[in-house]
């Protein structure tokens, strides 16, 4: 006990330390938040726009998708361009050609060397310095700058409309044809783009970098990585490596002698439970898992081949009804959808077993209700998106019923207010079964640990309420990754790994004592760096430096536990030989070992090669994360779901024989088919991006010329290989759920019979 006392010492300690710097520096983005000026105005005194001009704009961006169309700030899709870094060059290009038209009376293209350098330098001169009165609220521009900004937003309004001349832009871009019809929003629309990426461009009160610490990489007005960004890049690096010696060190020297695994008992102990009521109604929730999970990997495909061809689906013009905006926001929410349901089945499943194998009263009611709940969600916020991007759904309704335009995020506002009440009944439904446990005697560490996870998913979700259809675009980030890195990266994880132990516990393979110790432990780990590591995705979001250095710092720690995983991976590996009536749950664990492996490679090695500062400044916004995206969301959090969903499945369905060709096919292809998508197609693109983003600008990386050369066709092309293997191995575990839970003969039923009857 006085270990356990320790570890909770320390967890609670990191807990309370951790929230402090998270809240903490969450105040400075509060209060160090590019203004948003009240007017815009120029030297002459002609009104531009107005700040409710800009969050008009904001909204209207909001509507056709946001972060789904592109990306801004570095954050969104990667196909149509980052509209930061696209409007600023194309604004800079703009008054430099002004300028060399009324200096030279020549097109700024055709002046020599030293006229083009004299230029650039006054350029720099008036991009980077603010012109914002904070006494009056006001921000002043010269009367060039308004000509290039006019000339800019025409281009804008071009192509967000139906004009001819920019159609085959617009299809480079996977964009719909008349993307957003009004033109009264078009023009708010490019104010909220010129604001984001003069935030980008002019350089704070206190001078040495813009508002987005020199994001991005724009050559013409010296934006480059600041000191302080190449300094913590190097601490981040330098704190990994000691923290892996370290970790290594403690395991090698520090930790005690294992104690000797308790005996396998010769029947598994979860099958002498008689199912509840409520645990035979969570096959639904399970079909519903792999229902969403194929629906998702399909629309994927599609998304992906968007990407070689536009607004074509082999020759179709499916983006008439199925745009790419609409298609990825579909990829992304279902994804959030069938992980989370997965991970809510195994707690549900759970509950009974801890109460003691049965039912609080009314639980399958509550069951029932939950799962129907969720169904509406789905539908309706899917619904809501497809009115939103249609541009059908009134603009005043968009946020709350349509699209936030916010990635990961995406669903209206009402649906997700549905999301986090379904959350919170499956915490009640949980605790009913959790807390009368709790009151019996006996070691109870293991289980107060998995309750203080279950609280934590019930209501970290609510991050989300904390901003608004109009709030500034940094405060919204702050909040958003709140849900995406902490709720699903940090709580998701350590209810995972805790479950995984109670689970195991249960079965009677690893000792209480052992799966307490190393649930506290890892919750520790993880939280240490997970929490305050939220910042790494805030580098460049509108924050100062001390985010930036508290983000390299921990999110270097985020790597450090999962370096380990490997002995984690070995570890559930060897469970399946403990005992024979383990061959009947070989591919559950199968799946276990697999998050594991990505856990390592796609959370950690591809992880940390996009966080240290110097690294994202220049693949923010690239291939490259997408490439750890897929890697860490469904490799690590895909992988689990499922294996929760099989292992339930296992259970409820008690005759169950898992068909081992559909099984290996499963597994194997969908870890082939991830490898081939990642490793022959999108961390290449991501590379090559890479490098133009390094010599050129960010701008460019994302440009319709360089997108379109033909080896990134070329190597967009070749992800189709990886799309198919990936597909076959959904449809071989989705079918193999299905017939699990409606066998198709009595054959299926008793075809493990010698295993049930061990």
């Amino acid at each position: 006990m006085a270990n356990y006392r320790r570890l909770w010492t320390i967890l609670l300690v990191v807990l309370g330390l951790t929230f402090a710097v998270l809240g903490y520096f969450g105040r400075e983005v509060y209060r160090e938040a590019p203004p948003i000026p009240a007017q815009v105005v120029t030297e002459s005194g002609t009104l531009l726009t107005t700040k409710d001009g800009i969050l008009d704009g904001q909204t209207a961006w909001q509507s056709v998708g946001g972060m789904q169309l592109g990306s801004v700030w570095g954050h969104g899709a990667y196909q149509a361009p980052d509209w930061t870094a696209d409007w600023l060059h194309r604004e800079l290009m703009a008054w430099l050609d002004l300028s060399a038209l009324d200096d030279f009376g020549s097109h700024y293209a055709e002046l020599d060397d030293e006229q083009q350098a004299l230029l650039q330098h006054r350029l720099k001169k008036e991009y980077r310095t603010n012109g914002y009165n904070a006494a009056d609220d006001v921000l002043v521009i010269s009367d060039r700058r308004a000509r290039a900004m006019t000339d800019t937003a025409d281009y804008y309004s071009r192509l967000f409309g139906n004009d001819a001349d920019y159609q085959s832009t617009r299809q480079s871009y996977a964009m719909k044809e008349n993307t957003l019809p009004s033109a009264e929003r078009r023009a708010d629309l490019t104010n909220f783009f010129f604001w984001t990426a003069w935030a980008a461009g002019t350089e704070r009160p206190e001078g040495g970098a813009t508002y987005t610490n020199n994001w991005p990489h724009e050559p013409l007005i010296d934006n480059k990585p600041t000191a302080e960004n190449i300094v913590w890049s190097i601490v981040s690096v330098v704190l990994l490596i000691a923290g892996v010696g370290g970790l290594i060190w403690a395991w090698a020297f520090l930790r005690k002698e294992d104690e000797k695994e308790p005996e396998a008992p010769a029947k598994d102990p979860l099958t002498r439970f008689k199912l509840t009521p409520s645990q035979k109604a969570l096959g639904k929730y399970l079909f519903l898992v792999v229902s969403l999970f194929t629906f998702q990997v399909m629309m994927g495909g599609i998304t992906a081949h968007y990407t070689v061809e536009g607004q074509h689906f082999y020759g179709i013009e499916l983006s008439k009804w199925l745009p790419y905006t609409l298609t990825r926001t579909w990829h992304l929410q279902s994804a959030m959808f069938w992980i989370a349901t997965g991970f809510l089945a195994a707690g549900l499943f759970l509950a009974p077993i801890i109460n003691g194998g049965k039912d609080p009263k009314f639980q399958k009611l509550g069951v029932d209700v939950l799962f129907w709940a969720l169904v509406s969600v789905v539908v309706g916020s899917f619904a809501g998106n497809y009115l939103a991007i249609a541009q059908i759904m009134p603009a005043n309704l968009n946020f709350w019923l349509g699209h936030q335009g916010y990635e990961y995020v995406d669903l209206g506002r009402l649906w997700q207010i549905g999301k986090f009440t379904g959350i919170v009944l499956w915490l009640v439904l949980m605790l009913r079964g959790i807390v009368p446990a709790l009151r019996q005697p006996g070691d109870k560490h293991l289980l107060a640990l998995l309750t203080a996870s279950c609280a934590a998913i019930g209501l970290f979700y609510g991050a989300g309420f904390f901003y608004g259809e109009r709030t500034h675009i940094s405060v919204m980030e702050y909040w958003r990754w709140w849900i995406v890195h902490l709720w699903v990266e940090g709580f998701f994880e350590v209810f995972a790994a805790t479950a995984l132990a109670f689970i195991f516990c249960s079965m009677g393979l690893v000792s209480k004592r052992m799966a307490t110790t190393a649930s506290l432990a890892s919750a520790s780990l993880f939280m240490l760096g997970g929490i305050p590591g939220t910042f790494h995705h805030l580098y460049f979001s509108g924050t100062t430096t001390p985010v930036m250095a508290v983000g390299a710092t921990f999110s270097a720690l985020e790597v450090v536990p999962l370096v380990v995983l490997g002995y984690e991976a070995w570890e559930n590996w060897r469970l399946k030989n403990r005992a024979p009536w383990m061959a009947s749950v070989k591919w559950p664990l199968m799946f276990f070992v697999a998050v594991a492996f990505w856990n390592m490679l796609g959370a950690g090695v591809l992880g940390f090669m996009i966080n240290p500062p110097v690294a994202l400044y220049y693949i923010q916004g690239l291939n490259t994360t997408a490439t750890h995206a897929h890697a860490a969301l469904f490799g690590v959090y895909g992988f689990l779901a499922l294996g929760f969903t099989l292992l339930v499945l296992r259970y409820i369905r008690p005759n169950l024989v898992f068909n081992e060709s559909l099984m290996k096919t499963a597994f194997w292809w969908l870890n082939g088919g991830l490898v081939l998508m990642l490793f022959t197609s999108v961390l290449p693109v991501g590379v090559i991006q890479f490098v133009a983003s390094a010599s050129e600008g960010l701008w460019y990386a994302r440009s319709e010329s360089f997108m379109q050369q033909g080896l990134l066709q070329t190597l967009r092309w070749v992800r189709t290989f990886g799309d198919v293997v990936f597909i076959i191995g959904t449809l071989a575990v989705t079918w193999q759920v299905v017939i699990g839970l409606w066998p198709r003969s009595k054959q299926a039923e008793e075809g493990v019979a010698e295993l049930a009857s061990k």
